[in-house]
């Protein structure tokens, strides 16, 4: 069998900054996927958030 190679993609969680800060109950997250090796920063995107009903910045978590 051939060995399994170093993949530089990894699962990331995205979670909602503003829906933090408000501390309403629930939460929004996403799962995405980002290439560590261009992008060793925390990744940051618009998402839509189904709680507050409107386009967010999710960080990414560890």
């Amino acid at each position: 069998m051939a060995k399994k190679s170093k993949d530089a993609r990894i699962q990331v969680i995205l979670e909602c900054t503003e829906h933090k800060a408000t501390g309403m109950p629930g939460t929004s997250r996403y799962i995405t996927k980002k290439n560590k090796k261009n992008t060793p920063e925390r990744l940051e995107l618009k998402k839509y958030n189904p709680i507050l009903k409107k386009m967010t910045v999710h960080r990414e978590i560890k």
